[in-house]
C-alpha cells in the first residue's frame, strides 16, 4: 500500500515537474505571470516554471489558411508564444476616396516585428486588429490629400509616409514597422476606360509626331543631298571651265611661241635681202584677203584704200627675190 502510494506520488511529482518545463524556440519569447502579475520573459532555451502558480500570458494571433479551393481565410487564436520574427500582414482590400472625389480600391502589405514582448502583451489588447485599423485610418488620410493622378504615381511616397506614421504610433506597443507596400491601386472601371483612351490618344499623338519628324528629317536630308549635288556639279563645271581656259591659254602661248619662232627665222633669213617688216605685212594681208574671199557667197566688190601700199610691199618682196 505504501509502495503504491509512493509510486503515485512519484508520478505526480514527475508530471508536476514536466508541466513546468517550457522549451522556447529561437526568435520566440514567452511572458510568464505569477498569480496574474508579470514575472519575467523567457527567451530561447529550456526553462522551468512553477505549475499552477506561474503561467504563460497568451497573445492574440491571426493565422491565414487556405481551403481546398484556394480561398484564403483568417483564424484568430491565442498563443502563449510570441513570434519575434518579422511578420507580414496582408490587409483586406479597402475603398479610399482621393482628393478629387474618386473612389479607388487599395490592397496593402505591412511588415512589422515585435521588439518588446512585454509591451506587446500589456500595452494593447488586440495587436493585429489595432495595427490594421491604424493602417487603414492613416492610409485614408494620406490618399485623401492626393488627387487620383498623384496617387497612381506616388506609391513610394505613400509607402514611406505611412511607414513613418505607423512606426511612430506602434512604438508604445513594442512594435517596429519595417515596410509598408501598396500592392495595387484599382480605380473605378469608368476611370480605367478613360485612362486607357487617354493613353491610346497619347500614343497616337507620339506616333504622329514621330512620323512628322521622320518626314521632316527625310526632306531636310533630301534637300541637303540635292544642295551638295548642285554644289559638286557647279564645282565640277567650274573646274572644267578653268581647265578649258588654261588649255586655250596654253595653246595660244604655244601658237604665239611658234609664230614668234617663225617670224624670228623669217627676219633672220631676210636680214640681208630687204625689209622684213614689209614682207610680214604683205603676208598677213594676203592671209586676211584669203579668209574674206573663202565661201560660196563671198564676193569682193571693193579694194581697200590701203591695198595699194600692201601691193607695193608685195612688189618689193618680188624684187628682193628677183635680185637673187
Amino acid at each position: 500500500m505504501e509502495f503504491t502510494f509512493l509510486i503515485i506520488v512519484l508520478v505526480a511529482l514527475i508530471a508536476f515537474v514536466a508541466k513546468g518545463i517550457i522549451i522556447v524556440q529561437q526568435q520566440e519569447a514567452v511572458v510568464i505571470q505569477r498569480f496574474g502579475q508579470y514575472l519575467k520573459i523567457l527567451s530561447a532555451g529550456i526553462h522551468w516554471i512553477v505549475p499552477i502558480i506561474d503561467a504563460p500570458r497568451p497573445m492574440l494571433k491571426i493565422e491565414k489558411n487556405k481551403t481546398l479551393s484556394g480561398e484564403v481565410y483568417s483564424v484568430v487564436k491565442y498563443s502563449p508564444r510570441i513570434d519575434l520574427r518579422e511578420t507580414v500582414y496582408d490587409f483586406p482590400r479597402q475603398n479610399v476616396i482621393t482628393k478629387d472625389n474618386v473612389t479607388i480600391s487599395i490592397n496593402a502589405l505591412l511588415y512589422f516585428q515585435i521588439i518588446d514582448a512585454k509591451r506587446a502583451i500589456y500595452s494593447i489588447e488586440n495587436l493585429p486588429e489595432a495595427i490594421e485599423k491604424l493602417t487603414q485610418t492613416n492610409l485614408r488620410n494620406l490618399v485623401g490629400q492626393l488627387a487620383l493622378d498623384e496617387t497612381l504615381v506616388s506609391r513610394d511616397i505613400i509607402n514611406d509616409k505611412l511607414r513613418e506614421i505607423l512606426d511612430k504610433a506602434t512604438d508604445k506597443w513594442g512594435v517596429k514597422v519595417n515596410r509598408v507596400e501598396l500592392q495595387d491601386i484599382v480605380p473605378p472601371a469608368s476611370i480605367q476606360q478613360a485612362m486607357e483612351k487617354e493613353k491610346k490618344a497619347e500614343q497616337d499623338r507620339r506616333a504622329t509626331i514621330l512620323e512628322a519628324e521622320g518626314i521632316k528629317k527625310s526632306a531636310i536630308l533630301t534637300a541637303e543631298g540635292e544642295k551638295m549635288a548642285a554644289i559638286n556639279k557647279a564645282e565640277g563645271e567650274k573646274q572644267a571651265e578653268i581647265l578649258r581656259a588654261e588649255g586655250v591659254a596654253q595653246a595660244r602661248i604655244i601658237e604665239a611661241d611658234a609664230e614668234k619662232e617663225a617670224i624670228a627665222r623669217i627676219i633672220g633669213a631676210l636680214a640681208d635681202k630687204g625689209k622684213p617688216d614689209q614682207y610680214l605685212i604683205a603676208m598677213k594681208y594676203l592671209e586676211t584677203m584669203t579668209a574674206i574671199t573663202n565661201g560660196a557667197n563671198n564676193k569682193v566688190v571693193y579694194m581697200p584704200y590701203e591695198a595699194t601700199g600692201i601691193l607695193s610691199s608685195v612688189d618689193g618682196i618680188k624684187q628682193m627675190f628677183d635680185k637673187n
